[in-house]
């Protein structure tokens, strides 16, 4: 029975980027983290030890560094795809590069009733995403890009029913029709084309996003997905699927009866585990492939 290299692929993840426009009086600033993977003619390292076709991971760092300089002013999709297309294109052993980009939010900080100039504020906890493969060179080049957003919090204090689910044995869980649903939404989407408006897109997918979780009555997190990914793709004909993750933040009433107290919905205890992690991808009939889009450094093992 022989043994061969399956699929392999390498680069420099979670490099921290901090980028200050110092154009005018205002100071902006972006604060990234970039990780770059490439996949191509690396057999030999593997097999031989043989580094003559590895561009070093430091090098691909240095990259990200420069391309910050030299096409960080946009969109965060845009320098993905630029970082992306440069390895793809100018690392001859490279047949496919993927960039992921968090980008970490800030707001400028008001002292005395005005806008501070260069102090600012962490912006909470959600996070930005885009993501950026291009595989082949020159005429043969495909490329796909990937907007969304992470650890957004959402959460209902009524408005959510969970009833008539399968039993069996060991079902305990009692029904209810108003329940406080919460979760952490992570949302992802992947456009026709490598090419549209990435800033308006994005604002117009979270509020989307936003605006229907809040307004569906939900008789369950699935069918608010569904909603919430039917309402981006309505609202924004450049995307060809959405793919949604939402853990069920559960919030369980807390039973003051032991103490003479009535609690009439309003005090909970918030458990953070176990939970139920909701998934699912809403797409448009005719969308086209999505090539390796979805796949991702961190899920390759």
């Amino acid at each position: 029975m022989g043994i061969v290299l399956g699929p392999h692929q390498y680069g420099k993840a979670e490099t921290r980027v901090v980028r200050i426009y110092r154009d005018g009086p205002e100071h902006q600033i972006r604060d990234l983290n970039v990780s770059t993977s490439l996949r191509g003619d690396f057999d030999d390292a593997h097999l031989r030890g043989d580094q003559a076709h590895v561009l070093p991971t430091d090098s691909q760092k240095n990259t990200v560094y420069a391309y910050a300089m030299e096409h960080g002013g946009g969109a965060l999709e845009a320098y993905a795809l630029a970082l992306a297309r440069h390895f793809a294109d100018d690392i001859g052993p490279v047949q496919a590069a993927r960039v992921d980009v968090d980008e970490y939010q800030w707001e400028r900080i008001t002292a005395a009733g005005t806008p501070h100039p260069h102090a600012f504020v962490r912006a909470g906890q959600e996070i930005r995403t885009a993501s950026a493969v291009v595989e082949g060179k020159g005429s043969e080049q495909h490329a796909w890009v990937v907007s969304g957003l992470r650890d957004l919090v959402l959460l209902k204090s009524t408005g959510s029913e969970f009833a008539g689910f399968l039993r069996d044995r060991y079902t305990t869980l009692a029904e209810t029709h108003d329940r406080v649903l919460a979760t952490s939404l992570t949302a992802r989407w992947r456009y026709l084309r490598p090419d549209a408006d990435w800033d308006r897109v994005y604002s117009d997918a979270r509020r989307h996003l936003v605006e229907r979780f809040a307004s569906v009555h939900s008789l369950a997190l699935q069918q608010s997905l569904w909603e919430m990914g039917q309402a981006v793709l309505a609202g924004s004909p450049e995307i060809a699927e959405v793919r949604l993750s939402a853990p069920n933040k559960h919030h369980f009433l807390v039973d003051l009866t032991p103490f003479g107290l009535e609690n009439p919905g309003e005090v909970f205890h918030a458990d953070d585990r176990p939970y139920g992690l909701i998934q699912c991808s809403v797409q448009r009939a005719d969308a086209p492939p999505a090539g390796s889009v979805w796949e991702s450094p961190t899920a390759f093992a």
